[in-house]
């Protein structure tokens, strides 16, 4: 499970914890902010790749560090694509599950392979002292919805209707370019944005998430 709640939305109190973090876009446009966390992985960056080719959008990847290594030149694709990447530690950690400096090492890590500031703590679950420390290094982007793409209990078209039901004016929405969310995501993704430009949004450019909120 991605985030221990189970709504498509981040309960409100966390983003008075993580004061900062960005959760939406403060855009006076219609636009929305596409993120994908978990990879790079051969299996299903690549497709992801070539979706967001096709439809002509940018986004932003989460990496983990260990796949980073494991895979130089997709990582290197995604950034030749004109997309952003941002640090999901080396190995997929969480800060409640790690001492602090435990947590910083991997961090730090995955920092040697995946350039620029930009972090997103795996499951958004974090002590509040290490968002405080790691703030003064790194821009927080967390999400407004969760696709819930890896949970296989939904159906791609359930998937779906989690991001339509719940967008609104600057989410940041996440999808996951990693094995577990395969099925769901790869089907889920093209009616997200078929129904999102029905809806009058547009995809943002991720570059808006190393901005101010």
């Amino acid at each position: 499970m991605h985030f221990v709640n189970p709504n498509i939305r981040l309960p409100r109190l966390l983003t008075r914890l993580f004061p900062g973090a960005v959760f939406r876009v403060n855009t006076p446009r219609k636009e929305v902010f596409l993120t994908f966390d978990d990879g790079p992985i051969p299996e299903v960056t690549p497709w992801v790749l070539g979706f967001l080719k096709a439809e002509g959008l940018k986004a932003c990847f989460f990496c983990v560090g260990e796949n980073v290594q494991r895979n130089p030149e997709l990582f290197q694709r995604v950034q030749a694509e004109g997309h952003l990447v941002g640090n999901h530690t080396f190995n997929h950690v969480q800060g409640l599950k790690n001492d602090d400096e435990s947590y910083y090492r991997n961090i730090a890590k995955a920092a040697a392979y995946i350039p620029g500031n930009l972090f997103r703590p795996p499951h958004g679950l974090l002590r509040i002292r290490q968002f405080k420390k790691l703030k003064a290094d790194y821009r927080f982007v967390m999400w407004d919805i969760i696709s819930r793409d890896f949970d296989k209990r939904l159906s791609p078209r359930q998937v779906c209707r989690n991001v339509l039901r719940n967008v609104r004016p600057g989410s940041v929405i996440i999808f996951h370019d990693s094995l577990k969310a395969e099925k769901n995501m790869k089907q889920a993704l093209p009616l997200v944005i078929q129904g999102l430009r029905e809806k009058g949004f547009s995809i943002g450019d991720p570059r808006l998430l190393m901005e101010g909120n």
